[in-house]
C-alpha cells in the first residue's frame, strides 16, 4: 500500500525505517513494532501509515523514542486533529454544526441522545464517532434524515455500533447535513460525492491541496483559494495536520474537520513524489 510512498520519499531524499503496524494497532505491542528499527541519535521523524488509536499512537510515540526516533506530533497534537471533538472550538464558525457525546456505546441511553439532538430541529444528520463515520454505509450507518426521528436515529446508531464494534473512538458525533456541490453518487452506497479537497499543512504552511475523490467532476479553475482558512491554520496545534474542505452550493467553503497528516491518506490521482519534495523542503 505504501510502496509507491517509499519510491517517493527515497526520490526526495528522505531516510526512511519500517515498523509493525499490526503489531501495536492489533497486539499491543508497542515494544515489538519498532523491534527492527536500529539506535539513532536523536533524529525527528513523521508517521506514515494507517490510523492508530490515540492511545497507541501514544504509546508508539514513547517506543519511538527509545530509539532515539521522535515523531513530529507529540499524542497530544496528535490527538487535537484526530479527534474531531478536540478542535470543534477552533473551526466551528466554519464547520457543520457538531453536538457529541462521549460513550463506549455499551448502556447506550436513547432519550439522553434524544435530549441532545433537540438543538438542530428535525434537521438531517451524519453521524461519525471521534475519528471516523461509517459512510460507505451511508443511509444504514452515516445518514439520519431527521434529528427527530427516534426510530432513524436508534436504527442508525444500532448500525453504526456494529460495524465500529471494538474500534469506536471516543463516541458518538452528530453533524448537521449540508448541500455542498455534487460531484457523483457512489456508485455501492449512493453516498453524495461533493466537491472536497484535502490540504496538507507543515509547520503552518500549505504544501499541497489535493482532490479528496478519485473522480472526474472536478474544474483546475474551482481550486480553493491558496489563503483560504490559512488563519485558522496557523491556530491549529499540530506541525502536520490535514485540513479537509468542501464548497457548498452557495459557493461558500466550509472545513469538514481536521487530521493527523501521519495516517491521512493520498487519493491515487495525487503526484506523490510532489508531495514528498514539499515534505523534504
Amino acid at each position: 500500500m505504501y510502496i509507491d510512498e517509499v519510491a517517493a520519499a527515497t526520490h526526495a531524499g528522505l531516510e526512511f525505517e519500517l515498523l509493525d503496524y499490526s503489531a501495536i494497532a492489533d497486539q499491543n505491542n508497542p515494544a515489538r513494532s519498532v523491534r527492527d528499527i536500529p539506535v539513532h541519535e536523536m533524529e525527528t521523524a513523521i508517521y506514515r501509515g494507517w490510523m492508530l488509536s490515540a492511545r497507541h499512537y501514544s504509546a508508539l510515540y514513547d517506543a519511538l523514542l527509545s530509539r532515539g526516533i521522535r515523531l513530529l506530533n507529540t499524542a497530544d497534537q496528535y490527538r487535537f486533529t484526530h479527534h474531531l471533538p478536540q478542535s470543534l472550538k477552533l473551526i466551528e464558525a466554519h464547520t457543520p454544526r457538531t453536538l457529541w457525546m462521549e460513550t463506549d456505546g455499551k448502556n447506550l441511553s436513547y432519550d439522553a441522545i434524544m435530549q441532545l439532538l433537540i438543538p438542530f430541529a428535525g434537521q438531517p444528520l451524519v453521524l461519525k464517532d471521534f475519528v471516523k463515520s461509517a459512510k460507505h454505509y451511508w443511509y444504514q450507518a452515516c445518514y439520519i434524515s431527521s434529528a427527530s426521528d427516534a426510530t432513524a436515529v436508534r436504527n442508525t446508531v444500532d448500525h453504526f455500533l456494529m460495524i465500529r464494534g471494538d474500534g469506536l473512538e471516543g463516541g458518538l458525533v452528530f453533524r448537521e447535513f449540508i448541500d455542498f456541490k455534487p460531484l457523483a453518487e457512489h456508485p455501492s452506497s449512493r453516498m453524495p460525492l461533493t466537491k472536497e479537497y484535502r490540504l496538507f499543512f507543515l509547520k503552518g504552511v500549505l504544501i499541497a491541496t489535493l482532490r479528496y475523490w478519485d473522480i472526474d467532476g472536478y474544474i483546475e479553475t474551482d481550486m480553493p483559494p491558496v489563503d483560504l482558512f490559512s488563519d485558522i491554520a496557523k491556530q491549529v496545534r499540530s506541525h502536520f495536520f490535514t485540513m479537509d474542505i468542501a464548497q457548498r452550493s452557495d459557493g461558500e467553503w466550509m472545513i469538514i474537520e481536521l487530521g493527523d497528516g501521519q495516517v491521512a491518506g493520498l487519493p491515487t490521482t495525487s503526484d506523490v513524489d510532489a508531495f514528498y519534495r514539499a515534505l523534504a523542503k
